[in-house]
């Protein structure tokens, strides 16, 4: 009887062997080769990629600073790290440090440049699926109310929105209906004295031209009656050793959540979702929240090996579900069919200039299908108690999103801005709906390579001196972008070899570096002539 249950304890100890972690640390000290520099771990961290020679210790288990996490490290001169776990990761005098609890990390070599390391990891580690998020995620803008109404969600003011995008030229698009719509969380119904017929509000807007997307979040406000049948049900992530619902703090406050690894409970919360699409009209969903770095507690999850990590990725997996949707957080998932999204950006010049290196980082991750936050930023505090908008940086924000895989507008340009700058940014909006069908057929190409479709200057010309250069990047092949991300009406453009034609039909031969004009009205692009 005792070698019985000895076999059978060996049996439980090498199936979970895999997700254990070890008794001790794994250290790795990866040398430089010569001109080498590594991007990789956190998107939120493009705009220090490459990493230069210092960079502070960063931790994929604890924090994923308000975006994706991806345990991938890639190297300028074709050597990339993978791990199926998160570790830890720092640059000391050059020197790329690893840190993990489960293995040792070694790099792989898979050829001698950016490309080649981005495309062997992706093609091993994360392959395209094949299949895209809807089709019209890359035509059309994005509206989203967040920065207009914040916290005040309601029917009046959500048709008026847009009413006034149409008004002012805009082209129609998704529109997302965000945070605060519902009774409370965990609860899929409108506020009845902010909607009086919510119904009657997604039909007016799918009459418009719009499709209509919600915000909703793993969260479920304690003491409500989803929280009381959730529990009874056992659907809620429990604190570790107590059979209680876990409370997790998360920037509205504490409440309970989904088990997001229960595969009962992913698929009631399924139904529920399916439930409100049938009820309001509703196309598809807003997948906030599911951080890691809210996770900060112990728990048990249904799932006996998962851990937050687990947790951020399967939360993200829900959007597979519904091909209208989005994601601002997620664990791996690279190749997959999700769109995902850059963290809230302040409303500031600064924050402007981190939009470029930061959608090329999302590329580098495998997250193709990426938009650029909110034109002039998506963090609502940033908005309070301004007199007078700087016009310029609302407008130049636009241009940078104008030829991105996605652009998605949330602050009303028509609202803040005089009617020719407004003009302008409805010029821009319908420049990304004019070049929608090359988009699209990028990110078809995406699905089927993995192959970013906002590129990277090294990752497109290695090795010609743009290991540093994030003010330009490469749409495709075919294009590239190089928008004014300072105030002023002038830049430097760096052109790669071959022969270009300018966004004003004029021809050049590269590679050649030159001092353009840029008034307000102009975005910068050069198509590359065969």
């Amino acid at each position: 009887m005792k070698r019985k249950i000895t076999l059978l304890l060996l049996a439980i100890l090498l199936a979970y062997a895999p997700y254990v972690k070890a008794q001790h640390t794994y250290q790795s000290v990866i040398e430089p080769l010569k001109n080498e520099r590594w991007w990789g771990g956190l998107v939120a961290l493009g705009h220090q990629m490459p990493y230069a020679d210092q960079l502070n210790r960063q931790d994929m288990a604890r924090n994923n600073l308000n975006n994706q996490v991806v345990p991938l490290m890639i190297s300028s001169q074709g050597r990339y790290l993978w791990s199926d776990h998160p570790f830890r990761f720092e640059v000391k005098e050059g020197r790329l440090m690893i840190s993990s609890d489960y293995e040792k990390l070694t790099p792989i070599v898979a050829g001698t440049t950016l490309k080649e390391a981005y495309l062997a990891a992706s093609a091993k580690h994360f392959p395209p699926s094949g299949n895209l998020p809807e089709e019209s995620f890359f035509s059309l803008p994005q509206y989203n109310t967040w920065i207009e109404l914040m916290y005040n969600q309601n029917q009046a003011d959500i048709l008026e929105y847009a009413h006034q995008a149409v008004a002012h030229g805009f082209p129609k698009g998704v529109f997302m209906v965000d945070d605060n719509w519902q009774k409370y969380y965990g609860n899929f119904d409108f506020k009845p004295e902010k909607f009086p017929d919510p119904r009657a509000m997604t039909d007016e807007l799918h009459r418009m031209g719009f499709k209509v997307m919600l915000w909703v979040a793993p969260y479920v406000s304690a003491d409500s009656p989803e929280f009381r049948l959730l529990e009874q049900k056992g659907y809620l992530l429990k604190a570790k050793g107590s059979n209680k619902a876990a409370m997790i703090r998360w920037w509205n406050g504490y409440s309970a959540c989904y088990d997001v690894t229960n595969p009962e409970a992913m698929a009631y919360l399924k139904q529920q979702l399916r439930e409100n699409q049938a009820k309001y009209g509703i196309d598809g969903f807003k997948f906030d929240g599911g951080d890691v770095s809210y996770m900060d507690g112990e728990y048990d999850f249904y799932e006996k090996s998962a851990n937050a990590n687990r947790y951020m990725e399967q939360w993200a997996a829900i959007g597979l579900d519904f091909p209208y949707n989005e994601l601002r957080a997620a664990w791996k998932q690279g190749g997959q069919a999700l769109v995902q999204r850059l963290g809230d950006k302040d409303y500031s010049w600064r924050a402007t200039q981190l939009l470029i290196p930061d959608m090329t980082a999302a590329g580098l991750l495998g997250y193709a299908y990426t938009c650029p936050d909110m034109v002039g930023g998506g963090q609502f505090s940033a908005f309070l108690n301004i007199e007078k908008f700087d016009e310029e940086l609302i407008v130049r924000s636009c241009q940078v999103h104008a030829m991105m895989p996605m652009m998605q507008f949330s602050v009303a340009p028509w609202r803040i801005l005089s009617k020719e700058n407004s003009a302008i940014c409805a010029k821009f909006a319908q420049l990304h709906q004019q070049m929608g069908s090359y988009i699209l057929e990028q990110a078809k190409h995406a699905s089927q390579t993995g192959e970013p479709i906002v590129r990277n200057m090294e990752y497109a010309y290695p090795h010609q001196g743009f290991i540093d250069c994030k003010d330009q990047f490469m749409l495709g092949d075919r294009y590239m972008v190089a928008p004014m991300v300072t105030p002023g009406t002038s830049r430097t453009v760096v052109l790669p070899k071959g022969k270009w034609r300018d966004d004003e039909g004029k021809t050049f031969k590269g590679p050649k570096v030159m001092t353009i004009n840029v008034p307000l009205d102009r975005l910068p692009y050069y198509e590359k002539m065969k």
